[in-house]
């Protein structure tokens, strides 16, 4: 069959067995007059991407085909498409669809549509798809996407950089857009992984003084080199005693909060500041008394990837800046697929993963 009745994925078949990707093929959902179909070049390795596929987060449709930091070409357009044409080089990210009609979509919160549709492992509602087709995602020969989700990549971005700049570099982008952090802004940036580095990075850059706290002393000389000022151990005693008061905006990546001190972290915070999460761990935090936020007024929250606006936003001052994340490179495949996943769910990458070579893995 192939293209462009079905798309070939590497997929999981079984939580248990959760790093052994076998390649077959799945029906897209019924082709729209507002779709994308993209031919994909290359797919970031997410955390989500492991949670998913080892039932961290809960179970999954299985077989299951992961990942959503994709980019590719276009090669098939529908009738109403206006912001992609045949040919474009395009990147998608965790969301695939949404309703585009509630308050939340009407006010550039998409990323917040009760009626959205995640990019892997989810199903479409029936009004768009009679079959109510699983999504699946980036590890695989092509994906189908609404145009509303589908983005034009900058000639000056790599499709190797920009493709974790779908999830991971929006997930922190959106949070500090919103936070406003600027030009004089102190922001503390916790663990310095797939997200943290890019918070270091576009924070930096937005002119904020970065201190990144972290339990790995060998990460200080990328995270100095990524722009930021201080460089703080938490894994010794007293470390948020000089920190008192001292940040706008702390931006916690890591997905160990389940073993935090959250009194600490709250403490370091500015009076009325956020500790706000994108890092989610498996576990649930720990019980801590409402009385932690009242020496300082702070806060705590999180917040879900980001809007188109926010996409277009980051893309382009990445290109106009410059700005490369850390990224590794490993070919698609049983193999590798494999590797990545195991390494990212060990902290064993720096700092992200993309795969490549799909025109080898996979039929034309």
């Amino acid at each position: 069959m192939g293209y462009p009745d079905k798309f070939q994925g590497f997929m999981i078949n079984d939580h248990n067995k959760w790093t052994d990707f076998r390649k077959e093929e799945f029906k897209p959902k019924v082709f729209g007059d507002n779709d994308v179909d993209i031919k994909i070049e290359c797919c970031g390795v997410c955390g989500s991407d492991v949670h998913t596929i080892n039932g961290g987060w809960g179970g999954s449709p299985l077989p299951i085909c992961v990942g959503h930091e994709i980019v590719g070409k276009a090669i098939k357009v529908g009738s109403k498409v206006k912001t992609v044409k045949e040919g474009d080089r395009v990147g998608v990210g965790a969301q695939i669809w949404a309703c585009l009609k509630c308050p939340q979509c009407k006010s550039d919160n998409e990323n917040y549509c009760p009626h959205q549709v995640d990019t892997f492992g989810a199903p479409y509602p029936k009004e768009v798809d009679p079959d109510e087709t699983i999504t699946q995602g980036g590890y695989a020969s092509h994906i189908r996407a609404h145009e509303y989700f589908v983005f034009p990549i900058p000639d000056e971005i790599a499709s190797t950089d920009a493709a974790p700049m779908m999830c991971a570099g929006l997930t922190v982008w959106s949070p500090l857009s919103r936070a406003k952090v600027g030009k004089g802004s102190k922001v503390a940036v916790v663990g310095m992984g797939g997200l943290g580095h890019f918070a270091v990075l576009w924070a930096a850059a937005l002119g904020a003084e970065v201190t990144v706290l972290s339990h790995s002393e060998h990460k200080k000389d990328d995270a100095m080199k990524l722009g930021a000022k201080e460089f703080v151990l938490t894994n010794k005693d007293g470390w948020e005693e000089p920190l008192a008061f001292k940040f706008d905006f702390v931006l916690n990546s890591a997905d160990m909060t389940h073993t935090f001190d959250i009194s600490k972290y709250l403490s370091i915070c500015n009076v009325n500041a956020p500790f706000h999460q994108v890092g989610l761990p498996d576990e649930a935090l720990p019980q801590f008394k409402a009385q932690s936020f009242m020496s300082n007024g702070s806060s705590i929250g999180a917040s879900h990837i980001g809007s188109r606006p926010e996409m277009l936003a980051m893309l382009k001052f990445a290109a106009e800046k410059k700005l490369k994340p850390i990224v590794e490179t490993l070919p698609i495949g049983e193999k590798g697929c494999a590797e990545a996943v195991e390494r990212v769910s060990k902290n064993k990458v720096q700092y992200r993963f993309t795969l490549t070579d799909f025109d080898k893995a996979f039929d034309a």
